[in-house]
This record gives structure tokens, sequence and C-alpha cells, in this order.
């Protein structure tokens, strides 16, 4: 061992030294690997929050649709995107005017040859109602539909291009549990002229809001 040249019997220091920084720089490297170790950790979980947070928002809160169609001009165009909420309905049902969203009742069966699984419409009859068209206007319950939200133009017929299920002159009862949709374009709309109404358990939710893009913001 060393000893101090001022003080033959005092061992010197130098080694006590070294092996201390030596620790000192043991102890910084073991935090630096465990803070490293601690954000990667606080990192995994904010991203499995994160993936948790957003499947429960879309499954049971809110989720964004693209439309696919111009079945719904001028309310909603091509390729716009909604907005949709699912808590719309456990407390209240869907009432005429409300833009839904709906699994698509001709994919039952044969969902993987299904163009479109999920549809956009306006609900235009609920339960009890009765509907049918004159004069290229829409008759729910005996009174004319207000025609503000149709694209400017439109006319409706019980009868369109490739359905036959209500000739002209139907009148549509809409059963307990059902809903009436059809498309704001109907001169363009395959929608309850051709599949008939609807079950009310077949609602994913109701469009609420145009959120792209953002020149057509605004609410439905």
């Amino acid at each position: 061992m060393l000893q101090n040249l001022d003080d033959p019997t005092e061992p010197a220091t130098g080694l006590a030294v070294d092996e201390e920084a030596r620790s000192v720089a043991r102890a910084r490297r073991k935090r630096r690997a465990l803070n490293r170790r601690r954000a990667v950790y606080e990192w995994v979980v904010a991203v499995v929050v994160a993936v948790v947070v957003a499947f429960v928002i879309k499954t049971w809160v809110a989720q964004t649709f693209v439309i696919p169609s111009g079945s719904m001009e001028n309310t909603l165009l091509e390729e716009d995107r909604v907005l949709v909420s699912k808590l719309s309905f456990p407390f209240g049902d869907p009432e005429r005017g409300d833009v839904l969203v709906f699994d698509n009742p001709e994919c039952e069966g044969a969902p993987s040859s299904c163009q479109y699984q999920q549809l956009i419409k306006r609900v235009v009859g609920v339960a009890g109602d009765t509907v049918t068209a004159a004069d290229g206007k829409l008759i729910v319950n005996g009174v004319v539909e207000d025609p503000k939200h149709l694209k400017p133009g439109a006319t409706t017929a019980l009868m369109v291009a490739g359905c036959s299920r209500f000739p002209e002159g139907t009148t549509i009862t809409v059963g307990p549990g059902q809903l009436l949709v059809m498309g704001d374009n109907r001169q363009n709309s395959h929608d309850g002229r051709c599949f008939g109404p609807i079950s009310a358990t077949s609602v994913v939710g109701k469009a609420f809001v145009r959120v792209w893009p953002l020149d057509r913001l605004g609410g439905l």
C-alpha cells in the first residue's frame, strides 16, 4: 500500500479516492439506466392507455365516418367526414330528421360481398308513421315533408331506379321498433324505398357534425 511521504505510518488516500469516484460513477450509471427503463415503461403505458381510450371512444362514444357516395347531397358530399355519437339513443329514440349511420340490412348473410357495410341516411318515418309520395313530395302522416334539407331540385318517389319494393301510390307503414330512412338526394339514393324500414337495433349512431373539410365544418 502507498504511504504518505510526510508520515510513513499513514496510508495514502489515492486508492480510496479512486474507489469512491468509481462508486459514484457506477451509481450514476445505474440511475441513468433506471431512468431510461422508467422512460420506456412510461412510454409503453402511455401508448397502451391511448389505444384503450381510443378503442373505448370508438366502440361506445363516438366515431368518424367518411361519406362514400352522393346520396346525402347537399347535406353531405362524397368524402366529407362526420362525427357520429354512439351515446345518442340509450336515453331516447331516433326522431324524424335525424341523420343516422346504421348497418346495411342488405349485407345480412353476405357481408363479404357487400359494398357498404354501413349506410348513412335521414330518418323520414318512425314507428307508427304512414309514409307515401305524391307529385314528387314525401307525405308523412298526411303532412308534406319540409324539403329544406333536400338537394335542390330533388323530388321524391317511392319507386326508384333498381328498386321495385314500393310501387307508386303505395303507403309504407313503419312498424314497432323500425325506422324508415332516405337520402337527401332522393333521385340518387339506395335507401328504405329499396330495402324497407330498418330495425332500430341496427343503428350505430347519430351523425351530428361535419368535421372535414374545414370549410364545411358545421352541425347537421
